[in-house]
C-alpha cells in the first residue's frame, strides 16, 4: 500500500460507470484573476459527483464470493448514489444507511438507482455506526466513503485525466476540496509521483477544518462539531490512510468562509451556467483566496468542481450570501439623529452607491438605529473607505459585513429594542431539520425559562438555525447552563454581539 498508488490508479476500474470529464477553461474568472483557471468538471458525472469513481472501483475489485454478499455504506448523498449505481452495474445488493435528516431529493436519487434505504440517526456519525452494525449482522461488505485504498485509487483517476488533458509542465497548482481526504489523497499520490513541482492545495470550510487541524497537529484530530453548509465535506475526523498520504503529498490547506463558498458558486455559474453544491465550489473559493494572498498572475490553476447535488431551496441563501463573499455588498449599523433631514444627509454620504437594504424602526426621540446594505464595486478597500466617510460625517457606524448573527438573523428581524426586559441572554442554536424538529427543540428548551426573542429561518439545509432570547434570572444561571449542556444542541451565546446590542437587546444580564 505504501508505494503502489500509481499502479492502483492506472489499473482502477471506473469507466464502466464513470465518464472522463472535461477540463474546461473558465474565461471570466481567468480574466478577473489574471491567471488561467481550469475547471475539472466532476459535476458532470452520471451521479453529479466524483464519488462514483471510488465507490465503483471498490465494488469492481471485490471477488465474486465477496460481491455475492452485497455491499453497504453510510452516506447522506453523493457516496450513497455512487455505491447504489456501482452495485446495480455489477448486479449485487446495496444497502444504504442515510441520516433521517437527508433531504428527500437525495433519498429518492438513491432509490432510483436501486439502493435499499435505511434511514437512521440525525447525522452521518449515527448512520455510520448503524451501518457497521448491519454490515456485521448481515455479512455485507462495507464501502467506506474515503479511507480505503481502492476508493482512494478510484478518485485518483481524476488526476490521471487532468495530466492527459493538460501537460503537467503547464500546471502550477491543483486545488482540491477536502472532507475525509479520499479525493486529495488519490490526486496528490498520482500527481506527485509524476510532477512533484505541481502544488497540491486542499480547501476546507472554516467550520469543517478536520484535515487542516490534523496536519497542523501532526496527528488526526477529531473536531467537536462541523459546519452544516458544505455537508459534502462535513467530516469530523479524516481517514487514517488519507491523512498519511496528505502528510506526504499535500503542500497546503486553505480555509474559506461560507460567504466565499457562495461567491464561488456564482463564479462557477457565470462561466458554466451550472450550479455547484457548496462542497463542489470549495476549490474555486480556494483559488481566489490563494491568488489574492500570493499576488499571482499568469499561472495555470486547476479547480476540482467535485459535485452539483444542490437542493433547489438552498439557492436563495446562496444568492443572499454570494455578494458578501465576493465583496460586492457591505452591511452597516449606523446611528443617526432622529431629526428631519437625517436620512437625506446619510444618503448623501453614500452618494451614487446602490442601497441593497434599509431597515429602520423608531426607537427613541434623539437617535435612530438603521441597518443598511450597500453595493460595492471595488471590494474591501471601498468598504473600508465608506466606513471612514460615514464616521467622518458624524454618524456612529459599525461594520456588520463579517458578523454571522447579523447576516443570518438580525437583517431579517430589525424591530427595535424592548424596554423593561430583564436578564435576557441570546443564543444561536442548530438542530437537525426534520418534521416536528422545531416543536421538539422548543420542548427541549422547556418551560423553566421565558423565551423573549425567537427567530427561525429555513435555509434549505439539513439543519435548522434558531436565534433565541431567553430570560435567565441570576439565581437560575447555573441550572440553565446545566440544562443547555444536557440538550446536546450545538449553540453559540451571542449576548455580547454588537448586532444584538444595537438592534434587539436591552441591558446586559447580571453575571
Amino acid at each position: 500500500m505504501e508505494d503502489n498508488y500509481l499502479e492502483r490508479i492506472l489499473k482502477a476500474k471506473v469507466y464502466d460507470v464513470a465518464v472522463e470529464t472535461a477540463l474546461e477553461p473558465a474565461p471570466r474568472l481567468s480574466r478577473r484573476l489574471a491567471n488561467r483557471v481550469l475547471f475539472k468538471r466532476e459535476d458532470l458525472q452520471p451521479v453529479f459527483s466524483f464519488k462514483i469513481r471510488g465507490a465503483y472501483n471498490k465494488i469492481a475489485q471485490l471477488s465474486a464470493i465477496s460481491a455475492q454478499r452485497g455491499v453497504i455504506c453510510a452516506s447522506a448523498g453523493n457516496h450513497a448514489q455512487g455505491v447504489a449505481l456501482g452495485a446495480r452495474t455489477r448486479g449485487i445488493r446495496a444497502l444504504i444507511v442515510m441520516p433521517v435528516t437527508t433531504p428527500q431529493i437525495k433519498v429518492q436519487a438513491v432509490a432510483d438507482l436501486g439502493g435499499e434505504i435505511v434511514l437512521h440517526g440525525d447525522d452521518y456519525d449515527q448512520a455510520y455506526e448503524h451501518a457497521t452494525q448491519l454490515a456485521s449482522a448481515q455479512g455485507l461488505v462495507f464501502v467506506h466513503p474515503f479511507d480505503d485504498p481502492d476508493v482512494i485509487a478510484g478518485q485518483g483517476t481524476i488526476a490521471m485525466e487532468i495530466l492527459r488533458q493538460c501537460h503537467g509542465d503547464e500546471i502550477d497548482a491543483i486545488f482540491v476540496p477536502v472532507g475525509g481526504g479520499g479525493l486529495i489523497a488519490g490526486i496528490s499520490a498520482y500527481v506527485k509521483a509524476l510532477y512533484p513541482r505541481i502544488k497540491i492545495i486542499g480547501v476546507e470550510p472554516e467550520d469543517s477544518a478536520s484535515m487542516y487541524e490534523s496536519l497542523r497537529a501532526g496527528r488526526r484530530v477529531a473536531l467537536e462539531r462541523v459546519g452544516i453548509f458544505a455537508e459534502g465535506v462535513a467530516v469530523r475526523r479524516v481517514g487514517e490512510e488519507t491523512f498519511r498520504l496528505a502528510r506526504r503529498h499535500v503542500d497546503e490547506m486553505l480555509l474559506v468562509s461560507t460567504d466565499q463558498i457562495c461567491a464561488a458558486i456564482q463564479d462557477i455559474f457565470e462561466d458554466t451556467r451550472a450550479i455547484a453544491e457548496p462542497a463542489g465550489a470549495l476549490a474555486v473559493a480556494g483559488i481566489k483566496k490563494y491568488v489574492a494572498r500570493e499576488g499571482l498572475t499568469g499561472r495555470t490553476l486547476v479547480a476540482i468542481n467535485c459535485g452539483a447535488n444542490m437542493n433547489f431551496d438552498r439557492l436563495r441563501y446562496v444568492a443572499e450570501r454570494a455578494d458578501l463573499g465576493g465583496q460586492r455588498e457591505a452591511l452597516f449599523a449606523v446611528r443617526i439623529p432622529e431629526t428631519p433631514g437625517s436620512f437625506l444627509r446619510f444618503c448623501e454620504v453614500l452618494g451614487r452607491r446602490s442601497v441593497t437594504e434599509f431597515n429602520y424602526r423608531y426607537a427613541a426621540r434623539k437617535e435612530a438605529q438603521i441597518f443598511v446594505g450597500v453595493a460595492l464595486s471595488q471590494g474591501r478597500p471601498e468598504r473600508e473607505r465608506l466606513v471612514a466617510e460615514i464616521a467622518h460625517s458624524g454618524f456612529a457606524v459599525h461594520d456588520m459585513t463579517d458578523n454571522e448573527m447579523a447576516k443570518l438573523h438580525v437583517r431579517y428581524m430589525v424591530g427595535g429594542q424592548p424596554h423593561g426586559l430583564a436578564d435576557e441572554r441570546l443564543f444561536r442554536f442548530e438542530f437537525p431539520e426534520r418534521p416536528g424538529a422545531l416543536l421538539k427543540f422548543l420542548k427541549a428548551i422547556g418551560a423553566g425559562w421565558n423565551i423573549s426573542l425567537f427567530h427561525y429561518r429555513n435555509h434549505g439545509s439539513d439543519h435548522g438555525r434558531v436565534l433565541a432570547g431567553i430570560q435567565v434570572p441570576p439565581a437560575t444561571l447555573e441550572d440553565f447552563h446545566r440544562h443547555l449542556a444536557e440538550l446536546h444542541y450545538a449553540f453559540v451565546e451571542e449576548t455580547e454581539n454588537p448586532a444584538y446590542r444595537l438592534f434587539l437587546g436591552g441591558t446586559s444580564p447580571t453575571q
